[in-house]
């Protein structure tokens, strides 16, 4: 009985200007127990050092790209157009898989789903461990479930490439949640690994740019869920929000 090849991995990792992150991430990628995995990186035209660093591990890389881009999103779309792997994952400069067999357990099972996903730990600038992300990733996942928030991160989910879509350039800040959601319309198997599988770093461009990030995570929910439900689910989120910041305020007290 001929045994079922494995399937590739296609890891990118977009960067720009990341000297201090960069190496970590790609060494996150490069120390993966499974080996059927093609490692893109797509670097913004960096000029601190980070390239330099990159370029130590080229002979390890299938494929690397160095030059201007529109932003994340058009660098992240790069990457795509040059991926041929079964399987799609984005481990952006700064985040990490969580430990070096995670790849390995995530296809362990052989279930051949269109989606894996797992939980996903926040880390600091620092590297110290921040917990959980307050979304928690649900038992069953579903294109409905990110109605009220994105529970499951870009770094937590494995999608075969058949399924995915370039990011769309109109949002800046909030296209991956757009470009998941529509893979998971798509999906007719998606399978909860029940583990953690990747590290976050905290503080991305969100973040500064809070307001338009809303604006357009709004927008997106609109499309895909329509306009009056998003407006309750909006309000929903955000008595979830405050009444979480109530208890972890009582807990800090």
């Amino acid at each position: 009985m001929t045994q079922k090849a494995q399937p590739v991995l296609s890891v990118i990792t977009v960067v720009y200007n990341n000297v201090k992150d960069i190496e970590r991430t790609m060494l996150s990628v490069l120390t993966q127990t499974y080996t059927s995995i093609e490692y893109i990186v797509i670097d913004g035209g960096s000029t601190d050092g980070t390239l330099q660093i990159i370029k130590k591990y080229q002979d390890r890389l299938a494929k690397l790209v160095s030059e201007k881009d529109k932003g994340i999103y058009d660098a992240m779309n790069k990457g795509l157009a040059l991926a041929t792997g079964d399987y799609i994952i984005f481990m952006n400069s700064g985040d990490e898989f969580y430990a070096p067999d995670t790849v390995k357990q995530v296809f362990a099972s052989g279930e051949d789903a269109d989606i894996y996903y797992g939980e996903t730990e926040m880390m600091d600038a620092q590297g110290n461990n921040l917990g959980r992300r307050r979304h928690a990733a649900p038992e069953a996942f579903t294109w409905k479930g990110f109605k009220y928030g994105m529970s499951v991160s870009h770094q937590a989910i494995y999608i075969k490439r058949a399924l995915v879509e370039p990011y769309d350039s109109k949002y800046q800040l909030s296209a991956d949640i757009d470009w998941i959601l529509k893979a998971a319309k798509k999906a007719k198997k998606i399978v909860n690994v029940r583990r953690y599988v990747a590290k976050y770093l905290v503080g991305g461009m969100s973040k500064k740019k809070h307001r338009q990030s809303l604006l357009e995570r709004f927008d997106i929910m609109k499309k895909h869920y329509g306009l009056l439900p998003t407006v309750f689910n909006h309000a929903v989120i955000a008595f979830n929000l405050g009444w979480y910041w109530l208890l972890n305020r009582r807990t800090n007290d």
